[in-house]
């Protein structure tokens, strides 16, 4: 192109004299033509002056000529131009795939020996590809699973696509994969967990398990219920499960778990999330259900990597396991907190010490036992019965330091004891995770924490959320947010049903329960709180009245698998003449504690009595004043041998 224009800078001016002269000529033709006889012929006639016609022609020749030529030269320059453009293009192209053949030839010759050495080399080390060269299948030559351990293969195609997708592998995902298939037998549901581990129910953890005589527990992860029928915590075998990489492809659908995978990002806008590899995968409708995270004491989390090496924070399977292993090889265990799972695994932990010579020790703020959730006189018992199963209690118990000195862990306390002990179990609460909120741009509740949604479980038009994650608005208790795992079943199942169109509102009570080993257990209902005023109607237990048997006769040792969202009726309410209420009473063998708030029922606890929740529901559904509380015990048949 440079060349053209030089050669036109050449010709331009010739051109422009040229093209003067020859409208010099016309003008000077026309004024000629006057003069030019009639008769002559047409073929002398001439557009330049008289005398001058071979000068005109002359100039013609050498403008066309010009013309020509710069034509043809702009032509040919054009042309080979884009010829070498094309070459170019080309070259560029070849050289990214001779340099791509050239990287793939160099990772692979290397492969043969690695796999030797891993072979003959015991202590040769083994380096990990990173995700994106684990992704090809050169990689998968040298990956290689760890005994006992199902993990998935390096080259496991993530689904681009997945048209119901759910955050989280536990509980309420599950609830909620059952729900959609139960309403849409052709979907297909793709559930993500950061978990290594299928599906499972968290209750057993720090109830059944620890009560089992198979010394293999921990692998098996199987139990006896109270009621001596074995099963396994997981929901359902992996036979159950498809393959994530058949989702997209399966005719009838399924449920795909892809484990071991956390989603980071969430694009509400665009419908898609990306993974800790930076994978996306886009959705149609999307369930969070990302549970909790176990809190811990700030002074625990300041003293230093020594002690929180000997600190178990209890949630998961692989926590379960840890801490099995350490109360057997220890002599000392400390659990901080005096809630429901504080008490149950001091309660676990407090029968293998009658055996074992372990010593349990359970330290928390308040005066006894779930002080925050019984009323006192209710608590105090509590406390009572734990005692008896070999663990000690220390309690108004505040926490000012902890420290490792001497192999043992120093527990200070603000009133100046000193607890020594070699473990510590921080049983203080869950912390909602929400790490998603921000990136999703979801609301996040200030009060209850968890993400907000509506009565429909709805965070947004195609999100929804449920589980311990789910800070949801309750059409008769108003705002809540729940820890339990029937909440869990409920509010998946619920928002699966929503995710497939049902718009269902959360009306369905869900319950929780805590069973103290085989003989002491309750169940509780709707909002259950020791600062609310309460009313209890208690009776004489009898040898049915306890966790044990109530298993023998519902079937089940998770009690909340037997519950259904039909509306209860009521039934009819026992002819025996109730007792007056008993406030202080040494022996609480079973009962009803209503828990009022504005002279109207919000919550119930259900202490050794069983199989009565619908009844429970109901009245809190109903939501009206009662003159007389000993009247409504009689429908739960307390009084009843």
């Amino acid at each position: 192109m440079l060349k053209c224009r030089t050669v036109w800078k050449k010709l331009a001016p010739l051109a422009r004299a040229s093209s003067t002269v020859c409208r010099q000529n016309v003008r000077r033709a026309g004024l000629n033509n006057g003069r030019i006889p009639a008769s002559v012929p047409a073929a002398h006639m001439s557009t330049g002056p008289g005398g001058g016609g071979s000068q005109n022609q002359l100039y013609v020749l050498l403008v066309g000529a010009a013309c020509v030529g710069g034509g043809l030269y702009v032509y040919q320059t054009v042309k080979e131009d884009n010829q070498r453009y094309l070459e170019r293009i080309s070259e560029i192209e070849s050289r990214k795939f001779r340099v791509a053949r050239e990287q793939a030839a160099t990772s692979i010759q290397p492969e043969a020996p690695a796999v030797k050495a891993t072979e003959t080399e015991a202590e040769e080390p083994v380096v990990e590809a990173s995700p994106e060269e684990a992704a090809e299948p050169p990689a998968a030559l040298v990956v290689e699973d760890a005994p006992g351990v199902d993990s998935a293969p390096a080259s496991l195609k993530v689904p681009s696509h997945a048209p119901y997708l759910l955050i989280g592998g536990g509980t309420a995902s599950f609830a909620a994969a059952r729900s959609i298939r139960a309403r849409d037998p052709g979907a297909k549901v793709l559930i993500v967990t950061d978990e290594p581990d299928l599906p499972y129910m968290r209750p057993p953890l720090s109830k059944e398990l620890w009560f089992s005589d198979d010394p293999s527990v921990t692998e098996t992860l199987r139990f006896k219920q109270w009621n001596g029928k074995e099963r396994s915590i997981y929901f359902q075998p992996p036979s159950f499960y498809i393959n994530p990489e058949e989702l997209e492809s399966t005719e009838n659908g399924g449920v795909a778990v892809l484990t071991g995978k956390k989603v980071v990002h969430m694009d509400v806008r665009g419908n898609k999330v990306k993974l800790d590899d930076n994978t996306e995968i886009s959705y149609d409708k999307c369930l969070i259900a990302t549970g909790g995270v176990p809190r811990n004491l700030q002074v625990i989390e300041r003293a230093g990597d020594e002690v929180m090496k000997r600190t178990t924070l209890f949630r998961k399977i692989e926590d379960f396991k840890s801490l099995d292993k350490v109360s057997r090889n220890v002599n000392s265990i400390t659990i901080i907190g005096g809630g429901f799972l504080g008490s149950e695994l001091a309660c676990a932990l407090g029968r293998r010490s009658n055996e074992s010579g372990l010593e349990v020790i359970q330290m928390y703020p308040e005066k006894g036992n779930m002080g925050k959730v019984l009323p006192e006189y209710l608590s105090n018992w509590t406390t009572e019965k734990v005692k008896k199963e070999g663990v000690k209690i220390i309690s108004e118990a505040l926490v000012k330091s902890v420290t490792s000195k001497d192999d043992k862990l120093e527990i200070k306390l603000k009133d100046g004891r000193l607890v020594k002990t070699d473990h510590i179990v921080a049983a203080v609460g869950l912390e909602p995770n929400v790490d998603l909120a921000k990136s999703a741009g979801l609301e996040v509740d200030s009060d209850f924490g968890g993400f907000r949604v509506n009565a429909e479980l709805q965070a947004r038009s195609n999100i929804w959320v449920a589980g311990d994650a789910a800070c949801f608005y309750d059409i008769r208790l108003g705002r809540r947010r729940v820890e339990h795992h029937d909440h869990a079943v409920v509010s998946g199942r619920l928002a699966g049903e929503n995710m497939t169109g049902a718009n269902k509102p959360y009306w369905h009570q869900s319950m929780f329960w805590s069973d103290l080993g085989p003989d002491v257990g309750y169940e509780a209902i709707g909002i259950v709180d020791s600062s609310l005023p309460t009313v209890g109607v208690f009776a004489k237990a009898t040898a049915k009245d306890t966790p044990k048997a109530a298993t023998e006769k519902s079937g089940t040792g998770i009690r909340s698998e037997s519950e259904t969202e039909d509306v209860a009726i009521s039934p009819a309410a026992s002819s025996t003449p109730a007792p007056t209420m008993v406030q202080h009473k040494d022996d609480y063998g079973k009962g009803v504690i209503f828990y009022l708030r504005d002279k109207v029922v919000v919550g119930i606890i259900l202490w050794n009595v069983f199989n009565r929740m619908p009844v429970a529901r109901k009245i809190i559904k109903d939501g009206e004043e009662h003159a007389d509380l000993n009247e409504v015990a009689k429908l739960f048949n307390i009084h009843e041998d």
